[in-house]
């Protein structure tokens, strides 16, 4: 039984790394039943089972009698919209400006080993950027990254786009996860925001995933007076 899964477990990987790279973009066809069989070296009943599940996950489109496309990329969650801080602040009129504090190479912690699904101690990209609207500070972003999936992030001109714009067009995002809490952080995050000591902060953690891969892990601090979420969405009926 674990050897089945194991095969059938092996070709969705190897259809989302295809889709993940780029080899198959939204709305072309991926390899057939047959063809899976000899890529993969597994019987038609081990694909068929990987296509059908990729399809009933959104990823795959299956048309009978023609084929398995990629699905159309969704960068939305069910009650969050993922939109980057310059996004917010631009299409309110504003300018939006970013301050680059740190990038590096870290060793993961034992907690975002696990998350990431790697050794702890192994290497995890770090970030940090300030963003200001109209030269006033509303975000600290404090990010760490999976480097087998943004191999190039260390590289990239972070004052110019943000992360979260690069992150999306390398690796789409299929699921996020965020938690918002009202917190009293240390005090570096004070004076970067440029807050008294008394001021509330509010912390939106966000976990991003495209298909089965952990991609980023942010933690994004914001002035309680000066930034307020807000979301919208219907219900599917």
């Amino acid at each position: 039984m674990q050897k089945s899964e194991s095969r059938y477990l092996k070709v969705k990987r190897f259809i989302m790394d295809g889709i993940r790279t780029g080899q198959w973009k939204s709305g072309q066809q991926v390899p057939s039943e047959n063809e899976l069989v000899k890529l993969c070296s597994v019987s038609r009943m081990t694909a068929r089972r990987a296509l059908e599940e990729l399809d009933s996950e959104g990823i795959l489109v299956r048309v009978r009698g023609k084929g398995s496309y990629v699905a159309e990329e969704k960068h939305q969650s069910s009650l969050l919209e993922i939109k980057n801080i310059k996004t917010e602040i631009t299409e309110q009129g504003f300018k939006h400006k970013a301050s680059l504090l740190e990038m590096s190479e870290i060793p993961a912690t034992v907690q975002l080993a696990e998350l990431f699904g790697l050794a702890e101690g192994a290497t995890l990209f770090h970030s940090i950027i300030v963003h200001y609207q109209n030269e006033e500070p509303v975000q600290v972003e404090e990010r760490f990254i999976n480097p087998a999936i943004a191999k190039d992030y260390l590289n990239q001109d972070f004052k110019s786009i943000t992360p979260n714009e690069y992150l999306t067009h390398i690796a789409p995002v299929t699921e996020a996860e965020h938690v918002i809490e009202a917190i009293v952080p240390e005090k570096q995050y004070f004076n970067l925001l440029q807050l008294e000591q008394d001021e509330a902060i509010l912390l939106l953690t966000r976990t991003t995933w495209s298909f089965e891969h952990a991609v980023s892990f942010a933690k994004l601090y914001h002035p309680g007076k000066r930034y307020r979420l807000q979301s919208r969405f219907t219900p599917k009926s």
